[in-house]
């Protein structure tokens, strides 16, 4: 399968210049049978002052577009996250879309950051780790923060994860920190991970982006600068149980221990 990470330019501009630019975006990843974009790209995730009054529900806006957006491109749409206002208060919320529009499946962000970030204070965290079950695969979900974290990662292998997908608002100065956990969250579960992170100047503060795509070894089959590009690569995701068989990590943990 083809999968296209776009590694979309986020600035200060408005929700409906950013869900055009976004639309674009889509229409150039011809050929792509799955297809990702960044952590809160619609707003910009530094514009705290508009998560409140930009936030939306599943049956929003957003989701409306992207949902079309798959349609029109004939691929899975891993759609980033979004503000969502939701059941217990805001989320920032990932969905994933199949090539007849129908949403696959949503997940919350858990891990929210406070680090020189308001998310923590304005959002709720989610409380369901989620892997879902496409036709192409099984997919586990994330976004940005999420990465520093590896036993979310773990769970979702365990459950069947062949693919990691990761939305993110990744910034400078810590681009070390994004390129080694990216390729360490694939290597210790021997999976697949696509990452799109943001560019751009939001708020004053910049995206580092280096969207990557991984294999199961840990080998960077494609990757960004921090330009706005598509990042992209061909997968097989049976190569997950050829490298689990070469090199039976998973068999010889010590559960015990």
């Amino acid at each position: 399968m083809r999968i296209v990470s776009i590694q979309m330019e986020i600035g200060d501009r408005g929700k409906a210049e950013n869900l055009a630019r976004a639309q674009a975006l889509i229409r150039r990843s011809e050929g792509a049978d799955l297809i990702l974009l960044p952590e809160i790209w619609n707003v910009g995730y530094f514009s705290f002052d508009r998560y409140a009054a930009e936030a939306e529900s599943l049956e929003g806006e957003t989701v409306a577009h992207l949902r079309a957006a798959a349609r029109a491109a004939n691929a899975y749409l891993f759609g980033g996250s979004f503000v969502e206002r939701g059941p217990r208060g805001l989320h920032n919320t990932s969905v994933l879309i199949d090539p007849t529009g129908h949403l696959l499946g949503a997940y919350r962000k858990m891990h929210l950051f406070g680090y020189t970030s308001d998310e923590a204070k304005l959002l709720t965290p989610g409380e369901e780790v989620v892997t879902i079950k496409a036709p192409f695969g099984s997919v586990g979900i994330s976004t940005c923060y999420d990465l520093r974290f590896p036993e979310l990662y773990r769970r979702q292998a365990l459950a069947g994860a062949q693919i990691f997908l990761v939305a993110s608002g990744w910034p400078y100065p810590r681009l070390e920190a994004w390129q080694i956990l990216n390729r360490a969250r694939a290597i210790e579960n021997q999976c697949f991970l696509a990452s799109s992170n943001c560019v751009g100047v939001n708020r004053g503060r910049q995206f580092c982006g280096h969207s990557m795509i991984v294999d199961p070894w840990g080998i960077v089959l494609a990757g960004g600068g921090d330009e706005e590009c598509l990042v992209a690569a061909e997968v097989d995701l049976a190569a997950v149980e050829e490298a689990r068989q070469r090199f039976p990590a998973f068999t010889d943990r010590r559960l015990s221990i």
